[in-house]
C-alpha cells in the first residue's frame, strides 16, 4: 500500500470543477512535485491533502489512515506557505517552536528539536534574532524550520521560493534537496518553475486543468513525453513543435511513422545549425541568444519558427543564412489530438 494515497479527488467551487478526479500514490520517502500553468489546480491539490480546503469526493489516505475528513491539525502534516507568516516579535527559536508550546511539549525537547532543526538549516547562530534582521533566504528556512519541528509524516510546500531572488532561490533550492536527503521525509512540492522540478524531484506530477497529465521521473517526462501538452511544458526552451506539412523534409526523416496529420517534436538539442545554405534544410537566424555555456539560435525555416540549442559559441549573426539538420534519434511523434505515437 503507498504511504499517501489519492483516491478520485475532486474539489468544485459551485460550479467551477477545480479538481477533476485524481488519482495518486506516493510512497515513503520520495520527493514529489507537482507543475503545471497557472489555473491548473495544483495549489489547490496541496490544500486538499493538507485539510485547508475540504473535498468535494475521492478518499486521502495516509500511512494507512484515512484522513478525508480529518481536522487540518491532526493529518500529521507540516505546510510551507509562499509567504513566510512569521511572528514579527518573536525570535527565530520562539517562532520555530511556538506550535510545539501550544501543544505543551516539554522544554528540552523543544530545545532539542529547535536546535536540530537549526543545525540542518545553518540557523544556529540566528536563533536569538527576529524576522527582520533576517534575509528572505533565511526567513523562508525559518518557516521551513517551523515545519521540521513538528517531525510531520509528510512536508507540504507551495512555492515557498517564489517571493526569493534567482540566487537566494537557486541556493535554498540546494538547501532543500539537501535537508530531504538528510530527513529522508515524504515530501509535496508545488512550483511553476521547471528548474525546481527537474532538480528536486523523484517524481514529477504534471497538471493541466484538474487534470494529471502524466507522472514519471524528471527524465522520464523530458525523454518519453504521452502527449504535446507535456512535451512543450517540460524542457526549456520549450520542445519544437512541427506541423507534418509544415517541413516536408523533416517529416521524411520519420521513415513514414508520422501520422500525415499529426506533429514532429524535436528538442532544442536535437536541431543543428549551418552557416550557408549547404547542408539541411534552408533557412535564416531570427535571434542569437548568447548564454555563456550554451547558444540558443533561433531560426525561421519556410516560416516556422525554431530553436536549436548548442554548448558552444557561434559566429552567426541575425539575418544569416544557414542550414537546419534534426537528429533523427530523438524525434517525438505525435497525432493530430496531440498524443504520443510510437517513433
Amino acid at each position: 500500500m503507498a504511504y499517501l494515497e489519492l483516491r478520485n479527488i475532486k474539489k468544485s467551487f459551485g460550479d467551477a470543477h477545480i479538481i477533476k478526479g485524481v488519482n495518486l500514490e506516493i510512497e515513503k520517502g520520495e520527493f514529489i512535485v507537482f507543475v503545471g500553468p497557472s489555473g491548473c489546480g495544483k495549489s489547490t491539490l496541496l490544500r486538499l491533502i493538507a485539510g485547508l480546503e475540504p473535498t468535494t469526493s475521492g478518499q486521502l489516505m495516509l500511512d494507512g489512515r484515512d484522513i478525508t475528513n480529518l481536522a487540518s491539525g491532526k493529518r500529521d502534516l507540516a505546510m510551507v506557505f509562499q509567504s513566510y507568516a512569521l511572528y514579527p516579535h518573536m525570535s527565530v527559536a520562539d517562532n520555530m517552536s511556538f506550535a510545539l508550546k501550544l501543544a505543551n511539549v516539554p522544554k528540552d525537547e523543544i530545545r532539542k528539536k529547535v536546535d536540530y532543526a537549526a543545525k540542518q538549516l545553518n540557523l544556529t547562530q540566528y536563533l536569538d534574532r527576529t524576522p527582520k534582521e533576517l534575509s528572505g533566504g533565511q526567513r523562508q528556512r525559518v518557516a521551513i524550520g517551523r515545519a521540521i519541528v513538528r517531525a510531520p509524516k509528510v512536508f507540504l510546500f507551495d512555492e515557498p521560493l517564489s517571493n526569493l531572488d534567482a540566487a537566494l532561490r537557486g541556493n535554498t533550492r540546494v538547501e532543500i534537496h539537501k535537508l530531504h536527503v538528510a530527513l529522508g521525509a515524504t515530501s509535496i512540492y508545488v512550483t511553476h518553475d521547471q528548474v525546481e522540478a527537474m532538480t528536486l524531484a523523484d517524481r514529477v506530477v504534471v497538471l493541466k486543468d484538474g487534470l494529471i497529465e502524466q507522472v514519471g521521473t524528471p527524465m522520464e517526462l523530458y525523454d518519453h513525453p504521452v502527449n504535446k501538452f507535456v512535451a512543450q511544458f517540460i524542457g526549456m526552451p520549450s520542445m519544437n513543435m512541427v506541423p507534418a506539412a509544415a517541413i516536408p523534409t523533416f517529416s521524411a526523416a520519420t521513415g513514414g511513422r508520422l501520422p500525415s496529420d499529426g506533429f514532429l517534436g524535436v528538442r532544442p538539442e536535437g536541431l543543428q545549425v549551418h552557416p550557408g545554405m549547404g547542408a539541411g534544410v534552408p533557412g535564416k537566424v531570427d535571434l542569437i541568444e548568447a548564454l555563456g555555456s550554451d547558444t540558443l539560435i533561433h531560426v525561421d525555416v519556410g516560416g516556422v519558427p525554431l530553436i536549436a540549442r548548442q554548448n558552444e559559441r557561434t559566429p552567426l549573426r541575425v539575418g544569416d543564412d544557414v542550414g537546419v539538420e534534426l537528429d533523427p534519434r530523438v524525434l517525438h511523434l505525435f497525432n493530430r489530438e496531440g498524443q504520443a505515437v510510437a517513433a
